[in-house]
């Protein structure tokens, strides 16, 4: 553009023409909007840049400066009050110019920095924010209405992530180091934290974080949410009131806690009901709950407690029911052993993705468990015990539905028999990508409609009809 223009001018001045000299004329050039976002971008970039290295100076200054003993004790107003006062000592002693939004900035970041998760702070205080994903020191996602989207929060460098990541393990009593390169922990609120540290993660630290829902969820919410319909609402009722033993299928990020958490509104208050969690995320809505949760070995290779042998515990602790929140391993035998010998309305969750893909996975746990066993002796022993399969999906536009909700009605030679009794119809998407639907029943009987009447669960036939659209 510029070349051409100065070859134009050159002709007009040769020809000393009034009329051209004034056709090029040159004329005030305007910024265009996509330079003016560039170069407003670019400032933003540099003032975040500036103030991280400010805030990585200031808080080497407050941990000289600050009694770390007493901040646990200090109230809020006066530990803010005191890292006001030492940032703008600080600040004027060494001429550095902040406006004043970036001082309040940088007086919320210090703040999270000595006594929160520093730059993690403000996503966890986010309540529309269900999962943070950190990939790394300068790419942090998160997840918001089912999207994932990246966001302007960064960490200085790797050494300021692993500071964030000791900090949350050591407060629960776990490490994470070169020779134990990941972590599973639990946060103060009860969020789910799982890290992974270099050598291991190859570009920088990863962490992911499923926050922890203060609000708890019950069936009536999730129907309104559009995760199931009235009639599996009524059905699932009676399967959890009656003793059924559930379990509750899906993928990662599902739904599948959540799930498990609203059917167990379900449980008569007066049951003893135990629960067994690698990290406690349950909230259980009854009085009478026993929580445990297991423990890694310690830097000897001792005093770990596995899943499985909380589970075996537990059957000696008299439990009506016995909840696991997520059969992933060698356990799987004791929980199948559990439903099979008592503990009637036992619950765990599984990842599969359908019903029939979790049975197979059940069977490939038994064998893990370094259990001989003929395989259909396998297959005969979860065909009695699991009575009920619940498949929890999160579909491509981000929503999370109950897709299949399937009976297991026992063996049939050497194959255990299922029938659907729910599902989700998908019948189509719209322009804005959502997930058009609906739920109908198949037209099967239930296998369990003659337990369901002895204990006082008269379900209408109607709501086994299928659904016509």
């Amino acid at each position: 553009m510029f070349s051409r223009f100065k070859d134009t001018q050159k002709s007009a001045s040769v020809t000393k023409t009034p009329t051209a000299v004034a056709s090029v004329a040159p004329k005030p050039m305007a910024a265009t909007p996509i330079a003016a976002v560039a170069v407003e971008s670019n400032k933003g970039e540099k003032r975040r840049e500036r103030l991280a290295e400010i805030k990585l100076e200031m808080h080497r200054v407050l941990l000289d400066r600050l009694n770390l003993a007493a901040i646990e004790k200090a109230a809020e107003h006066e530990l803010r009050e005191e890292i006001r006062a030492i940032m703008n000592e600080h600040l004027e002693k060494n001429a550095f110019v902040v406006n004043r939004e970036d001082r309040s900035t940088l007086q919320n970041d210090l703040y999270d920095e000595v006594v929160g998760l520093g730059p993690l702070e403000p996503l966890l205080k986010d309540d529309s924010i269900a999962d943070i994903l950190v990939n790394g020191p300068q790419q942090v996602f998160i997840e918001r209405n089912g999207k994932l989207l990246l966001s302007d929060v960064k960490f200085k460098d790797d050494r300021h992530l692993q500071r964030i990541i000791d900090k949350i393990v050591s407060a629960v009593g776990r490490r994470v180091d070169e020779s134990n390169p990941y972590v599973d922990a639990r946060l103060a609120d009860g969020s789910r934290f799982n890290a992974m540290i270099p050598p291991v993660a190859i570009d920088g630290s990863l962490v992911s974080i499923r926050k922890f829902k203060k609000d708890k969820l019950g069936i009536r919410d999730l129907v309104d949410f559009g995760a199931f319909s009235e009639a599996m609402a009524l059905y699932l009722e009676a399967a959890v009131a009656t003793r059924l033993n559930v379990v509750v299928s899906g993928g990662t990020g599902s739904g599948k806690t959540t799930t498990l958490n609203a059917l167990s509104s379900f449980i008569d208050n007066n049951e003893r009901i135990l629960t067994i969690e690698d990290t406690a995320e349950l909230q259980l809505q009854q009085t009478h709950v026993g929580r445990m949760e297991s423990k890694p070995p310690n830097s000897e290779g001792r005093g770990g407690v596995s899943p499985r042998d909380c589970l075996k515990n537990a059957l000696r602790m008299r439990p009506d029911r016995i909840i696991v929140g997520e059969t992933r391993g060698e356990e799987v035998i004791d929980m199948l052993q559990a439903m099979n010998t008592g503990h009637d309305g036992s619950m765990t969750t599984i990842h599969a993705n359908s019903p029939r893909d979790g049975l197979s996975r059940m069977e490939n746990m038994v064998a893990m468990a370094g259990i001989e066993m003929p395989l259909k002796a396998v297959r005969s022993q979860i065909g009695s015990a699991v009575h009920l399969i619940v498949q929890a999906s999160r579909l491509q536009d981000g929503s999370r539905r109950m897709v299949s909700v399937t009976e297991i009605t026992g063996m049939e030679g050497e194959v255990i028999s299922m029938q659907e009794i729910f599902r989700f119809q998908r019948t189509g998407l719209t322009p804005e990508n959502k997930i058009l639907g609906h739920f109908t029943a198949t037209g099967v009987r239930s296998h369990f409609a003659d337990r369901f009447k002895m204990w006082g669960y008269d379900l209408p036939s109607e709501i086994f009809e299928p659904t016509r659209r």
